[in-house]
């Protein structure tokens, strides 16, 4: 089947990681205009790229699954809200939703964000210069994760090092062993790390989730081994989605000037930048669905246990939905139809807090660090085929001494 699909598909086949990891965005465009629904060889997977079939497929939960033994999420972490449909999975969203709501993150989180933001800050501001995905769009998030659970806030390096791994694993589709044992090992600590929390979160922080979780009503509590599970993907992606959309927005800004210009004149852009942002450089580029049963769709025959990308960078810069897409317009009309989140069942859980901490975050960089400036001999372009971000982005300003 696959050999014939290649042969079908010439233009998915001919697709090479190297060019995705690079560049994504030209392979985007010549999929849409040849194969809208391509067999990706070099994947071993369909890859969906046009707005509305990309919206279809992630609202078709009947014949498309996150829950599949070839899910790397599922490989990685077990089941969990992320891996679960129906019942089982609106248990656990119900169970995890309460500090990821417009009004908790209002009430108790964006003063925190705030305090944490700052304090980074202080420790690298008289420098003048620093890589600041290392100082802090990979640190700040890892703190709010942590205060959400109900963690000690000395578990950060260890937490850092735990996340390297489970974003390489998240996005090993050709099956590494050495990748996959690396991430195990580091659920297996994480898991550790929990256990140890579960006795004295009781009684000490009733916001924390961790705390609310394990003080769930009896008909209403997940089981410990529940519990670790689907906090093991609550702090991947709290952490992932952050970085990546803080380092993204910087980027953004140096290369339009002229919308960094008008940014620093106005904060309350910051919203807008954000949204444009997702919809231009997606942070996550795909969601990973799951073939339940045959079916038949777009002229193509889809056999079970097929393995379907929806490529939500791809979406996102559809021109039947953004007029010009692969222009960066601040002031566009519909960017909130962005599927950077993704949608239904399955949309991201924490985006109300990741825009959040990335308005948050930026607005403390903008204000505290004077004349920025983005060094680009030190600074890596974005680049992933699975969670696109720069790898190292150094800022420059003028330091108060």
């Amino acid at each position: 089947m696959p050999l014939a699909r290649e042969k079908r598909f010439p233009v998915g086949r001919e697709i090479t990681l190297a060019e995705l990891e690079c560049d994504p965005y030209p392979v985007f465009e010549r999929l849409r205009q040849h194969e809208p629904i391509s067999w990706v060889a070099a994947l071993n997977m369909w890859y969906i790229v046009g707005y509305e079939h990309v919206r279809t497929a992630l609202l078709d939960t009947s014949r498309l699954t996150t829950d599949s033994a070839r899910s790397t999420i599922l490989d990685t972490f077990g089941a969990h809200i992320l891996t679960t449909e129906g019942a089982l999975h609106e248990r656990y969203r119900q169970a995890l939703r309460h500090p990821f709501t417009p009004a908790f993150i209002g009430a108790h989180l964006e003063a925190a964000i705030g305090a944490a933001a700052a304090a980074l800050i202080d420790a690298f501001e008289k420098q003048g210069e620093a890589d600041v995905r290392s100082v802090f769009a990979s640190r700040l998030p890892i703190q709010v994760i942590l205060l959400i659970c109900g963690l000690p806030a000395k578990a950060e390096p260890q937490m850092r090092r735990w996340y390297d791994s489970f974003e390489a694993a998240l996005a090993n589709f050709t099956g590494d062993s050495a990748i996959r044992a690396t991430a195990r090992r580091s659920v297996a600590e994480f898991h550790a790390l929990l256990d140890e929390a579960f006795n004295s979160t009781i009684g000490v922080d009733d916001n924390s989730l961790l705390a609310r979780l394990i003080q769930a009503p009896p008909n209403e509590r997940l089981s410990n081994d529940e519990i670790k599970r689907n906090l093991s993907i609550v702090f991947f992606g709290g952490i992932s989605t952050v970085e990546a959309l803080l380092l993204n927005t910087l980027w953004t800004l140096f290369e339009h000037p002229d919308v960094l210009q008008r940014v620093q004149s106005d904060l309350a852009l910051l919203p807008q930048l954000i949204e444009e942002t997702m919809r231009w450089l997606s942070p996550v580029q795909s969601a990973t669905r799951h073939v339940v049963t045959p079916f038949e769709w777009q002229g193509i025959e889809f056999a079970p246990h097929d393995t379907v990308n929806c490529m939500l960078g791809a979406a996102n810069r559809d021109p039947s939905i953004f007029t010009d897409p692969s222009r960066f317009d601040l002031d566009r009309a519909n960017s909130r139809r962005h599927l950077g989140f993704a949608t239904g069942a399955h949309a991201c859980l924490g985006s109300h807090l990741a825009k959040a901490e990335v308005r948050i975050g930026l607005e403390a960089l903008l204000r505290r660090l004077r004349n920025l400036r983005l060094d680009r001999s030190l600074t890596e372009p974005p680049s992933g085929y699975e969670f696109r971000q720069s790898r190292r982005l150094t800022l420059c300003w003028d330091s108060i001494r």
